[in-house]
Order: structure tokens, then C-alpha cells, then sequence
């Protein structure tokens, strides 16, 4: 009898129990079920943290732009900021003729005399120079950077490759000096630079005046401001007056249109041409002793201008955040 007693009483008992280990299953699923889900939001929520903390860190991600190769170069760090293609070989246009200053500077002195001959005023492009004109080499590089002008390039680099030639001829003195262009911009790092004309402006048959890289152009504002800033020191005003040794007054107009609205600016040249598209290299300084290099090349006549304003505003707050 007691056998069977405790046989009926485990029997009774074995119901119960597995209602408990059920119920015990289904609470730990759930639970499990809680915690995949939570996991799960978590990792979202985390993910769109990160992207929204990743675009706060680095406003050069949401830029869009017209041009087709960019640059931001820091000149103190060493270091591209944002790029944007830039080893691209494309036209440079007018940027050529902070070359052209460069080059004349460093042949012959910047009290050099020179007068416009009929020949340099036949260049696309009119800035109010005259025929039998004089000028200081010095003041007609303003008036080649700060208005673009083609006919003063043209007669920057006849009478100063005729000089160094010791040629009569201004033709010799220009195919010698463009020789000097390419010599200069490979002794500066210009590695994929090609100069075939000296204002920029199409050499004819198709040929681009010169072309190079985002990078080249870096590389040359950089050595520029670092070795002789004075050649660029007018270009970060909208108008500059000048007088020739003639004593005949021109206001030289810079051809970028919104330089005053850039911060700090230290530089600026424009290029355009129908081939070369917008093009467009400036020196910012968005905090003291930091200058960045900013260039856009093939972007529209006006969205050059637009372009680099966007990159400076990112520009500005990079640096603003301590990097």
C-alpha cells in the first residue's frame, strides 16, 4: 500500500510541474525576446549618432560642388583637408599668370622698365593699358593678377625673356621665357604642370594654354607666400588704384567679384576660359598663422565663386573645432 500511495502522489505532482517549466520557458523567451529588441534600437540609435557626430566633425563631407577637381591645402600642417580629384590634369587658364609674376621676378629686377608694345595689346581681353605705356615690372604684375590682364602677361613675358636671352626680338623673348615657366614650375613641385602659352589663353589647334593640377596650384600659392608674398598682395582687394610712369591712372578691378566676403583672405586669382571652365585659387587665414590654399578648377563661371565660398565656410569651421 504505501508503494502505491506514493506512485498516486508523484503522478498528482507531475502536472503541476510542467505548467512551471513552461512557464518558466516562455518568461525566459520573452525576456530574450526584450533584450534582442532593445540591442537592436540601441545599435540604430548609436548608428545615427555616429553619423550624425561624424558629419558635425567634418563639414567638408556635405559639400557638393560644380568643379571637377578641388583642393584644401594647410599650409602649416602639411596636410590635404578635403580633396576633391586633385591630381586631375586640367587647363589652368588665368591662375598661369602667377606663374608668369613669379618667374619674372626671380629674372630680372622689379624696377625694371617696361614699355607696351602694339604687339603685347593684342590679347583677348582689354584692361585700359595704351600703347607705348611704361610701367615697373612691379606695378604691371598687380595689374596681370589683380585685373587678368592678358596684354600685361604678354609684355611681362616678351620683355623680360628678350632681357635674358639678349634678344631683340620679342617672339624669341617669349618662347624663352615660356621655357623658364616650365623650368620653374618643376624646380617648385609642379610635377604634372605644362606651360605652352603664357596668359593661360588657348596656344590654338585645340592646345590648352597650360594645364596642370589642383595640387600644382597649391604647390605654387604655397611657394609664392612663402617666398615672395608681395606678389600677391594686391589680389585680396576688390580694386587697387595704380598710376604708370606716364603718370596715367587706372583702377584695376579684381575679377573676383567676392573677395571681400572671403574670411581673412590673403590671395586670390581667377582663370576662365570656354575649354578650362571656372577656375579659382585662394589663400584664406581662418585663424592667425593657420592659411589654407583653396583651389577649384572646371567649375562654372560662377559657381567657381560659390564653390570656394562653401569650401571656406567648412574651412572656417574646422578649424574653429580645434583641428
Amino acid at each position: 500500500m504505501t508503494d502505491d500511495t506514493n506512485t498516486t502522489e508523484i503522478r498528482r505532482q507531475t502536472p503541476t510541474s510542467s505548467k512551471l517549466i513552461y512557464l518558466g520557458l516562455s518568461l525566459l523567451l520573452s525576456l530574450s525576446l526584450i533584450v534582442l529588441v532593445s540591442r537592436e534600437s540601441s545599435r540604430s540609435l548609436s548608428s545615427s549618432r555616429d553619423r550624425a557626430s561624424t558629419a558635425q566633425r567634418n563639414p567638408f563631407e556635405t559639400l557638393t560642388l560644380q568643379a571637377r577637381a578641388a583642393l584644401v591645402w594647410d599650409i602649416k600642417n602639411q596636410k590635404a583637408l578635403f580633396e576633391k580629384d586633385p591630381g586631375a590634369v586640367l587647363p589652368f587658364a588665368s591662375l598661369t599668370k602667377v606663374l608668369v609674376a613669379l618667374t619674372a621676378l626671380d629674372l630680372i629686377p622689379d624696377t625694371t622698365v617696361i614699355t607696351l608694345d602694339k604687339s603685347f595689346l593684342a590679347e583677348e581681353g582689354d584692361v585700359g593699358l595704351f600703347v607705348d605705356e611704361r610701367w615697373t615690372l612691379r606695378d604691371l604684375v598687380d595689374v596681370s593678377l589683380v585685373s587678368s590682364s592678358n596684354d600685361a602677361a604678354t609684355a611681362i613675358a616678351a620683355v623680360a625673356g628678350a632681357i635674358e636671352a639678349n634678344a631683340t626680338s620679342y617672339d624669341v623673348g617669349r618662347g624663352r621665357f615660356i621655357e623658364l615657366m616650365n623650368k620653374k614650375a618643376l624646380e617648385i613641385g609642379m610635377m604634372e604642370t605644362r606651360i605652352f602659352k603664357e596668359s593661360g589663353l588657348d596656344a590654338g589647334s585645340g592646345q590648352d594654354g597650360a594645364y596642370g593640377s589642383a595640387r600644382d596650384i597649391a604647390r605654387l600659392f604655397e611657394f609664392v607666400l612663402q617666398h615672395r608674398p608681395d606678389i600677391l598682395s594686391a589680389t585680396k582687394y576688390a580694386a587697387v588704384k595704380n598710376v604708370s610712369i606716364n603718370r596715367l591712372p587706372h583702377t584695376l578691378k579684381n575679377t573676383n567679384p567676392a573677395v571681400d566676403a572671403l574670411p581673412a583672405v590673403l590671395a586670390s586669382k581667377t582663370g576662365f576660359t570656354d575649354g578650362s571652365g571656372g577656375n579659382l585659387a585662394v589663400v584664406i587665414d581662418p585663424a592667425i598663422g593657420r592659411p589654407l590654399v583653396v583651389v577649384v578648377l572646371g567649375s562654372g563661371y560662377d559657381e567657381r565663386f560659390s564653390d570656394v565660398a562653401a569650401i571656406a565656410e567648412a574651412a572656417e569651421r574646422w578649424v574653429a573645432s580645434g583641428r
